[in-house]
């Protein structure tokens, strides 16, 4: 039996291709436990694409479980959130193809947190003779948020569906 406790998070498909959207489903499925059925709409910053976005509830770790699904379609834009839980940092991961899949620690609040150990890095590295601004951004994930941030304001007021982890 797991010690993580409950959380609850978003996924938010920035776009996919109509083909892939069934498969998108499956995952989201299998990681969660029980059937998905997402509402899609247009993504106006990619004709011919489709959008969706789901809530989700489950154990500690799904946001990564279901990132991990998710990058199996390499062409589908996808972010997925999870809250912080008692005793567990919350996360967000990102993925743009060609950019591949990003990564961070969140605070309650939802910002970005650097730990001490990657500062660290970042240092040495900037030391190295590393350009201390490209650092910080792959840190914060700009490229990702850059890429990602037509696609966030495209699905403004787009329909949510509410998802709970079986088990």
């Amino acid at each position: 039996m797991s010690t993580r406790g409950s959380t609850h998070g978003v996924v938010y498909v920035h776009s996919s291709p109509s083909a892939v959207c069934p498969h998108v489903e499956w995952a989201i499925s299998g990681t969660l436990g029980g059937r998905v059925d997402l509402q899609w709409t247009a993504q106006p910053a990619a004709p011919g694409q489709l959008r969706a976005e789901c809530d989700w509830r489950g154990p500690a770790g799904t946001g990564a479980k279901l990132a991990a699904a998710l990058k199996a379609w390499p062409m589908v834009r996808f972010e997925v959130a999870e809250e912080p839980s008692p005793g567990v940092d919350g996360e967000r991961f990102c993925y743009v193809p060609g950019l591949g899949l990003w990564h961070g620690r969140t605070s309650a609040n939802g910002d970005i947190v650097v730990g001490e150990d990657q500062l660290r890095t970042l240092v040495a590295q900037c030391r190295a003779g590393e350009q201390l601004a490209h650092k910080l951004d792959e840190l914060l994930g700009a490229n990702w948020d850059e890429a990602l941030e037509p696609f966030r304001h495209a699905g403004d007021g787009a329909p949510v569906t509410w998802l709970h982890q079986v088990g």
